[in-house]
């Protein structure tokens, strides 16, 4: 008898895709707000022809990109109920759920994205798993959300007072927030897919974000200045709903465990190529990309940001263990 993992409680009619996922006893549908081509959706594509090759047919793994499956909050949302069963997401907005996302989305908590991948890839990255599960995730690897950087449509951002009164969308996430009001800005909390038109119409000066999203959204076209300050290098997660984990046997789920941590560096190597991509795209397209810009003002600045969430022992040991990781 076929089993299929179900979005929405519905099998979706016609097409390749649909056809394709009734040869295979089970489907898991995965949600990603990145349209096709960029690395996350790939990534996991990659993964879905593994299972499907390694499981002999039995598993496939369907990948709604562009937000098909709802904006990340409600993609979250929908797959710790298991009405989707899978979701790439960024950490931010686990932020207000997951303790332990809090510290690895703090602004300049890693020195690289090499310092970020060592720390994820290891026991810290375990520890944070286990915050995942509690909330109906299983974790099954750690992706690359790059650099984020600001980007307006007013002026280039040279210094921190660049920053003073303007207006920023930020992810729906206390962290950000804190850290907009640290820098004198104003943050405008609001989804991903209303970016561009914010922008367009003078709702919000611009946001933040690394260069392929500000590339692949077309916000390049509305906000033309791009400042390389870099205040964070956030991961992302790749988890599966655990309702639809429970369904799977102990060999498939180790299958799955399996191919997801493969994932991970094929993700990181879609990851780098695009970033070059984009920032020549960017810059072809006439953005403006500021780099020489002194980082010391904007980690100093952020005094308070820490001092509000680094308040605790288990946070305070977290970030020191961060830090301590080569």
């Amino acid at each position: 008898m076929t089993r299929t993992l179900l979005v929405c409680g519905t099998i979706l009619a016609g097409g390749a895709s649909a056809a394709a996922a009734a040869d295979c006893e089970v489907t898991l549908r995965s949600a990603d707000t990145h349209p096709n081509g960029y690395p996350t959706v790939e990534a996991v594509r990659w993964m879905g022809e593994q299972v499907k090759e390694k499981s002999q047919g039995r598993i496939c793994v369907e990948v709604f990109p562009a937000s098909e499956l709802g904006e990340e909050k409600d993609a979250i949302e929908q797959t710790q109920f298991g009405v989707i069963d899978m979701v790439r997401a960024s950490f931010g907005p686990f932020n207000n759920l997951v303790p332990e996302t809090q510290i690895v989305s703090l602004p300049y908590i890693f020195r690289s994205a090499e310092h970020m991948h060592h720390v994820m890839d290891g026991p810290i990255g375990e520890q944070i798993a286990q915050g995942f599960a509690q909330h109906d995730l299983v974790v099954l690897g750690y992706y690359d959300g790059g650099a984020r950087s600001f980007y307006n449509s007013k002026h280039p951002i040279k210094s921190v007072d660049d920053l003073k009164g303007m207006k920023f969308r930020v992810m729906q996430s206390d962290v950000f927030v804190d850290m907009m009001s640290a820098l004198g800005a104003n943050a405008t909390p609001m989804p991903y897919g209303e970016v561009y038109s914010s922008i367009q119409t003078g709702v919000i000066d611009g946001a933040e974000n690394n260069q392929p999203s500000y590339d692949t959204s077309g916000h390049a076209e509305v906000a033309k200045f791009y400042t390389l300050d870099e205040h964070l290098i956030m991961p992302e997660v790749l988890a599966v709903s655990k309702i639809s984990w429970d369904k799977l046997s102990p060999e498939d789920q180790a299958l799955l465990k399996e191919v997801g941590a493969a994932s991970v560096p094929v993700m990181r190597e879609l990851w780098n190529a695009k970033v070059a991509e984009s920032e020549a795209a960017v810059e072809e397209g006439g953005a403006e990309i500021v780099r020489d810009i002194d980082k010391q003002p904007f980690i100093d600045a952020m005094a308070p940001v820490y001092e509000k969430y680094v308040s605790t022992p288990e946070a305070k040991e977290l970030v020191e263990k961060i830090r301590a990781t080569e």
